[in-house]
């Protein structure tokens, strides 16, 4: 479904998973369920926001980290250098040397 961007099988494979007898996928199908216009969405368009996501998931980790004993400028000092660092470990890891 998602290499062809086609979701006319997700009810089937929700369906499928539903009635598998493991809880735990039962469960994904479930929450899957509950919101399966934004999971179609996702499968069929081409944008995707994981490094938005992975972004958001430094903010708050910094921001528990500090839980309180700095201002917003340490928090955005901090912030910037992992945006940094994350883009200096990712040049790298594309670079062929």
């Amino acid at each position: 479904m998602l290499d062809q961007h086609d979701a006319i099988e997700l009810p089937g494979w929700l369906e499928k998973l539903a009635i598998c007898g493991h809880p735990t996928l039962a469960g994904l199908a479930k929450g899957i369920r509950e919101d399966q216009d934004a999971a179609v969405q996702g499968i069929i368009t081409p944008y995707r926001f994981g490094m938005n996501e992975g972004r958001v998931t430094d903010v708050k980790l910094q921001k528990r980290i500090m839980a309180g004993c700095a201002g917003i400028p340490l928090l955005r000092q901090r912030v910037v250098l992992i945006a940094h660092l994350r883009r200096r470990y990712s040049d790298r890891a594309t670079s062929p040397w």
